[in-house]
């Protein structure tokens, strides 16, 4: 395959590094990603600047951009030929429930969906990975049975978080639906002024108990978590029902 490899980290983070090298060994990667970490930027694009692409080596390129400019210009500027894939991470911290709204991981990840596999976004439960070995071999053995997907799946991400286990310790992969998350922890104020403060992002809210089993459930109890994302945004069945309302 042809694989388009970014992320949010940065193009030298350690999870994106260790998996060019290890898809490298099975298929043509490119590496496209950050020129600086650009976590929590999800879909967001450069439209009112130039971007400038780097040259790293004979297939890595840092972009000083957002993760979705790094696909874009990957698959549209950077190479003469069509990505069979785009696969973003590993990422450098979960991304479950409602992270993946603002998640740069899989912002990358969505901007592949027309491709000829399902776009993957990787992540991990760590921000120092220490089963680095295990996770990147999983990782492109999931990826290879991703691309034997049924075209049902075309237009679809498929998140995928592992936990930082080994492969003895990690206890196998559920399909997850997506957590639900309570009220996020107040901003921390970290400087206060006479008309002025500044702030900084607290903690997410904690999951909250389902009656199938989460991401963030699979991913506590040492299992890796594979779920579907459809960003198709329009549901038609919707339609008639609101036409109706708003016609009363």
């Amino acid at each position: 395959m042809k694989i388009l490899l970014t992320n949010d980290d940065g193009y030298d983070a350690p999870n994106i590094k260790n998996l060019y090298k290890r898809l490298s060994e099975e298929h043509e990667v490119w590496m496209v990603a950050p020129e600086n970490n650009c976590s929590g930027m999800s879909c967001a694009i450069s439209f009112l600047k130039e971007i400038e692409v780097r040259k790293v080596d004979e297939r890595i390129y840092a972009v000083d951009g957002t993760p979705a400019d790094c696909t874009y210009l990957g698959l549209l500027s950077i190479v003469d030929f069509e990505f069979d894939i785009v696969v973003s991470g590993i990422n450098h911290g979960a991304n479950i429930g409602s992270d993946v709204l603002y998640s740069g991981t899989v912002g990358a990840a969505i901007g592949g969906r027309t491709l000829k596999y399902p776009p993957v976004a990787l992540s991990v439960a760590s921000y120092d990975t220490k089963n680095s070995d295990f996770i990147v071999n999983k990782a492109a053995e999931l990826i290879n049975k991703i691309s034997k997907l049924p075209d049902t799946f075309l237009g679809k991400v498929i998140n995928i978080n592992f936990p930082d286990l080994s492969e003895e310790e990690c206890r196998g992969i559920k399909v997850t639906n997506l957590s639900k998350r309570g009220t996020p922890s107040r901003p921390v104020e970290v400087e206060s002024g006479n008309k002025n403060k500044k702030y900084r992002y607290s903690l997410q809210g904690s999951p909250i108990p389902d009656d199938s089993i989460t991401d963030a459930d699979a991913v506590r109890d040492g299992y890796i978590s594979m779920s579907v994302l459809d960003y198709s945004l329009v549901k038609k069945e919707h339609i008639k029902d609101f036409e109706d309302h708003l016609n009363e």
